[in-house]
Parts: structure tokens; sequence; C-alpha cells
């Protein structure tokens, strides 16, 4: 396995991250409990998870599967660094305080949750998992500066943020003499080269490293295949707006997949990986299988010829459209 340091911290993680989304919704507790071992006998230290995964009615299901497993032994908490994210309701009727986003008042109680639901002490990567354009600066930083100064969290990062909202919240925590942001989770991928407008070139001028999620697109980068009505697969292929006139651009892809003797998706995350702003991307396991091939992902170096082949089949005109009538980060993010 390969490592990098994460934006601008000396913090090491490996160059794929373990997005453990589908345990406990789609993924039973004993297969979650074998892929996370498998990960890290791969030598995967980087462990990305969220306390609403695991589907209403079971928000936090996710992180107790990991609290579990963490609790095994086998020095198991030192070896991964573990990330979780904060934002969204964790009830089915919120009050004022629960909804979705961020206040001091809110993120106090959902760190302490989520510490007691993954049984540790202390979580490595704590994530803001969406904008809140409410927020001041202020109560931002004094928030997590808290969680930190309290030995609860150790670095803080983002996710779905706009270039101006990342350069925004780093500029105020350097203000303050603090590290800031050390990482940005965003959308990208091969289908999906919206980041690449803002995103990316902020939080390369900003030091905060990218942990792209959904770099397989949901599974569309992954071959040709039927699409199973209800799969995740399915509603990516919906949301990219993909019909079966899109097929020849995923057989051309396959083409230059076979060519290079590499699978498809081991091909499309060293795509994102050879970005500059790109640290490490999230792969979202939900089976074992899915772990294959994952460290050639992560060493495989692409060359210019390759780079410019695979611009050429996924032109920025033939990726995920913008919904040109919502602001960003939600015109390209969830």
């Amino acid at each position: 396995m390969e490592y990098t340091r994460l934006g601008r911290s000396n913090l090491q993680v490996s160059k794929i991250c373990l997005g453990t989304m589908h345990f406990g919704s789609r993924t039973p507790e004993a297969e979650a409990f074998a892929i996370m071992d498998a990960a890290l006998d791969m030598g995967i230290n980087f462990f990305d998870t969220a306390n609403v995964y695991g589907g209403r009615p079971n928000t936090g299901r996710t992180e107790e599967i990991i609290g579990r497993w963490l609790q095994q032994g086998g020095n198991r908490r030192d070896r991964v660094v573990l990330a979780t994210k904060v934002y969204g309701a964790m009830v089915p009727h919120p009050g004022p305080n629960e909804g979705g986003g961020i206040s001091a008042f809110k993120v106090r109680k959902h760190a302490t949750d989520s510490l007691r639901r993954l049984q540790t002490d202390h979580i490595d990567l704590y994530q803001v998992h969406h904008f809140d354009r409410t927020i001041t600066a202020e109560e931002f930083w004094r928030t997590f500066e808290r969680l930190e100064e309290d030995g609860d969290i150790l670095y803080v990062g983002t996710s779905n943020f706009p270039g101006w909202g990342l350069t925004k919240f780093q500029m105020a925590a350097w203000q303050r003499g603090l590290v800031g942001l050390v990482s940005e989770q965003t959308q990208y991928n091969l289908l999906n080269r919206i980041p690449e407008l803002e995103v990316l070139p902020a939080a390369k001028a900003m030091g905060i490293g990218v942990i792209p999620y959904m770099p397989l697109a949901g599974g569309l980068l992954t071959g040709r295949k039927i699409v199973q009505p209800g799969s995740r697969t399915a509603d990516v292929w919906a949301e990219y707006g993909f019909s079966d006139d899109r097929q020849p651009q995923l057989d051309a892809f396959s083409e230059l997949c076979a060519e290079l003797g590499e699978p498809e998706h081991v091909v499309a995350n060293a795509w994102a990986l050879a970005h500059p702003a790109v640290d490490s991307v999230i792969v979202g396991v939900r089976t074992l299988q899915h772990l294959e091939g994952l460290e050639r992902s992560a060493s495989l170096q692409l060359d210019a010829e390759t780079m410019s082949r695979l611009d050429a089949i996924f032109s920025i005109n033939h990726g995920r459209p913008l919904k040109s009538s919502t602001p960003a980060p939600e015109a390209y993010a969830w």
C-alpha cells in the first residue's frame, strides 16, 4: 500500500480510504468485520464513516459496527486513522437544533454520541458533512477548537464544500493560529469532473487534501453491466442522466483498460489519485470482493498518453450535469 500526508498535516494515510457507508444497511455486520480485517491486512489505515450511516431508522448503526470491530483488540484502534462526519439529523423528527447544519450546541452532542458508538476516546478526523451557510467562522472554529482542546478530535475536515467555502474557513483558521482544515471530501470521478472548476484548485492552494468519494461513480466505472433496478448503480445511472446510448463511452473505457492490462476500477481510482490535489480516494466497499485490486490502484501511474485518451473518452461535456438552478455546492453534490 502507498501512503501520503493528508493536506498540510503530518498525518500519514493510505492512498485508499475504506468507505463504510454500506455497513449495517447493505453489508451485514459479520461481512463488515471481515472487510475491515482484510483492509487492515492490505495496509489500508484510513477508514471513513459518518454518524448518519446505517440508514433510517437506523442512523448510527455503521458507527456502532465499527465500534464493536475496534473492541476486538489486536491493536485495531491504534492502527486506524478513524474519520467520521457531522451535519445531518439523527432522529426522524428533529427539533430546531437537530436538523441539517452545525452549531456549537449540536456538534458537541453529536461528537459525544459518535465517540460512544465508535467506542473510542477520540476521533482522528472529524468532518463537516455538508456546507452550512449560516454559521459564522467564529462559531465554527471555536466549536472545533473546544473539541480539539478536550482531546475528542485531532483534525478537522469538510465534505461537499464549495471552493470559496474552503477558502473562507481556512483563512479564518489561520488568522486564529490554527492548523485549520486538513481534508475535503468531494464527489469526483471520470464522469463527474466538476470539482476541477473550483474545489480542487482551492483545496490545493489552501493546503487541504482532497479525498474523493464515488471514484467509481457508484459502479458505472467498473465495466459494462446490466443495471439492476434498486441498486446503487441504478441510482447513480439516473443521477448522472445516463441512458443506453452512453454505453459506447463505457465500452471505450473498458477497451482502453484492456489495452493497459488493468481492471476498470483500478484505472478509475488511479486516474482520480493522479490529480495533484488528491491524497486518497474513498472506495465504498460492500463485499470482500470489492477490495480486490485496490493496492494496484494506489501504485498505478498513468502516463500522459493514457490520461489524454481518458480525457477524450470522458470530456467534461459528457460528465454529470450541473443543476444550474441550484447554487454550489448543491449544484454538483448531494
